[in-house]
């Protein structure tokens, strides 16, 4: 049995209509001035005026801040601790996708702790307490609201930066699937697969355990068996009760067990030529399963029914489950078709080779490992 030490930090509140709690629950937790962190599309869907709304009625002030991209970066986090500041907030709420909840952890990094957000890569080392902050994820994707770490990409060389503390967690996350219903299609069918990608590789990292296989089997359960659902029936509300559910129990898994070898190689794709995360993952993540199943196959036979494949046989049945989702949903099939020339693969095996996911894969992964899976996925046919 692996050693593990875990404490859920944070509340959930999960059903449709949930949001309409977001003031009460606020209230609880004692908000009196509260940045509202969300990306300019909540802006232009009504989200952000639904949730000022929700918070004015119960008496807590919202202070809207939109200034930053797909993937915030330590100058869009400076910019949003800075006003922060300027405004006096006492607590944050996080509103949309993964950009949005990371932003909103790496902005109360800086603005309760000081400093840059290079101060905090790794895991930890916030000394001082952090503002309560309630997460309210609008996709079904990096389960994000379930972490104690916020993503941030450094501005000046566009590398992704794990910063994580367990008083970074959310206090409490909202999960109302009724968010995801206005989602595009390509935002549901790339953030479900990136959901998707957390279930598979958290289940078989070195740092796994009995209760992050629980996590990671009830995550899979229910997004392997939605996920074409919500790409075909963008209505289908069970599929997506379902989908929003599975991406945070995968987000909970991550807490527990990390990442791997998919994820390693996917983030120097976003750095070097812009690819969305989950179309990055989906690109390498069939690869690194078979790749792994060379020599660690039988880690992937709790994802199947029972009576299936074993061993080696296993991680080739869940490869190609991967691939028949990824086709369903239109996402591209190899590197060339996103504009990845052959000539870069070298480097981006070599940065590859330093993310830190990469540590915890079941099969040891290198720069030449990298280099391998690059070439297995650049020209499939």
């Amino acid at each position: 049995m692996i050693a593990f030490d875990f404490q859920n930090r944070t509340r959930v509140v999960f059903g449709e209509g949930t949001v309409a709690r977001l003031g009460e629950l606020a209230r609880e937790l004692g908000f009196g001035r509260t940045l509202l962190v969300a990306d300019r599309g909540m802006v232009a869907a009504g989200y952000v005026d639904r949730a000022a709304h929700l918070l004015q009625a119960a008496g807590v002030t919202p202070v809207p801040f939109h200034g930053f991209g797909e993937n915030p970066d330590t100058r869009m986090v400076a910019a949003g601790s800075a006003f922060a500041a300027d405004h006096r907030v006492d607590s944050i709420v996080a509103f949309g996708g993964g950009s949005s909840l990371d932003a909103a952890k790496g902005i109360n990094f800086l603005l309760s702790q000081g400093g840059a957000m290079r101060d905090y890569r790794g895991f930890g080392k916030a000394a001082r307490p952090m503002l309560p902050a309630i997460g309210v994820p609008t996709t079904a994707g990096t389960g994000s609201e379930a972490q104690s770490y916020a993503i941030i990409s450094d501005a000046d060389t566009h590398e992704k930066m794990a910063c994580g503390d367990p008083k970074a967690a959310f206090r409490i996350a909202i999960l109302d699937p009724e968010l995801t219903l206005s989602a595009p299609g390509r935002v549901t069918a790339v953030a479900g697969y990136d959901a998707l990608s957390h279930a598979v590789e958290s289940a078989v990292t070195t740092r796994r355990n009995c209760l992050s296989a629980m996590y990671s089997r009830e995550a899979w359960r229910l997004l392997a068996a939605n996920y074409e659902r919500v790409v075909t029936n963008p209505a289908d509300r069970a599929a997506r009760a379902a989908m929003m559910l599975g991406a945070h129990l995968a987000g909970t898994a991550i807490e527990l067990s990390m990442l791997g070898a998919a994820h390693a190689c996917a983030n120097p794709l976003t750095a070097r030529f812009g690819t969305t995360h989950g179309v990055a993952v989906s690109l390498m993540l069939p690869h690194v399963v078979r790749w792994n199943g060379e020599v660690a196959g039988a880690l992937y036979t709790d994802l199947l029914p029972p009576g299936s494949e074993t061993g080696g046989a296993a991680a080739s049945a869940v490869a190609r489950q991967l691939e028949q989702v990824a086709a369903a949903a239109g996402l591209p099939r190899d590197l060339q078709s996103v504009g990845v020339p052959a000539a870069a693969l070298d480097q981006l095996a070599e940065d590859a080779s330093t993310q830190m996911t990469g540590r915890f894969n079941p099969r040891p992964f290198d720069a030449a490992a990298a280099r391998e899976l690059y070439a297995r996925a650049y020209a499939c046919t």
